[in-house]
């Protein structure tokens, strides 16, 4: 078991937490991480982009005049894509861009982007995280005493006056320990995390 450095607010230090190895204690696997935040940025693409060929077209099932006899050249229908109205030549169609990934692989990720992030000194462990009221200074004077100006803030649990607190500051994020994902872990320059909610996330990715 390693120990992390448990803070206070107002105390660079209060004592020591124990971490499984096997969670914050990981080699970093690159080629991994690399695979799941691509799969992950990928799956939120909206392939919306959608145009109609010929066939999807409104109209043309009738051949607009016989095939022989008047000297134009042949048509089969008005939907053509020569034609004014007709279908798109190449119609661009909606696509789905998610790469699957397997539980294991995102799961191991997050154990190497959360070993990376204790390695480099980016992770911070709080007691707890209480705002006095819902005000932004409040949320700021808390940010300030643990010497962050920018942080995503991973709780248990979302207080109301939490999340109203930091809501308008621009270089913070806060979420849950369900909501949880590598995209934002690595996004931020420092990670801030509550004890109840470290324990969590360690049951999870043990």
């Amino acid at each position: 078991m390693m120990k992390l450095v448990l803070r206070k607010v107002g105390k660079k230090q209060a004592g020591k937490l124990e971490a499984s190895d096997a969670v914050f204690a990981v080699d970093y696997n690159e080629p991994l991480v690399h695979q799941v935040l691509t799969s992950y940025l990928s799956t939120g693409r909206a392939g919306t982009k959608s145009l109609k060929n010929r066939s999807a077209a409104r109209g043309g099932g009738r051949k607009p005049w016989r095939q022989k006899g008047l000297g134009r050249a042949r048509a089969g229908t008005i939907r053509s894509p020569i034609w004014r109205g007709g279908g798109v030549t190449f119609a661009m169609n909606n696509r789905n861009y998610a790469k699957k990934i397997n539980k294991k692989m995102y799961r191991g990720a997050l154990r190497s982007i959360l070993s990376e992030l204790v390695r480099q000194e980016r992770l911070t462990c709080i007691d707890e995280l209480t705002i006095p009221e819902a005000k932004t200074k409040a949320a700021v004077a808390v940010l300030s005493e643990l010497g962050l100006d920018e942080a995503l803030i991973i709780t248990d649990e979302i207080s109301e006056n939490l999340y109203l607190a930091t809501r308008n500051l621009p270089k913070v994020a806060i979420i849950d320990t369900h909501e949880i994902e590598p995209y934002s872990l690595i996004g931020f320059e420092q990670v801030l995390m509550t004890k109840p909610a470290l324990k969590k996330v360690e049951a999870w990715l043990s």
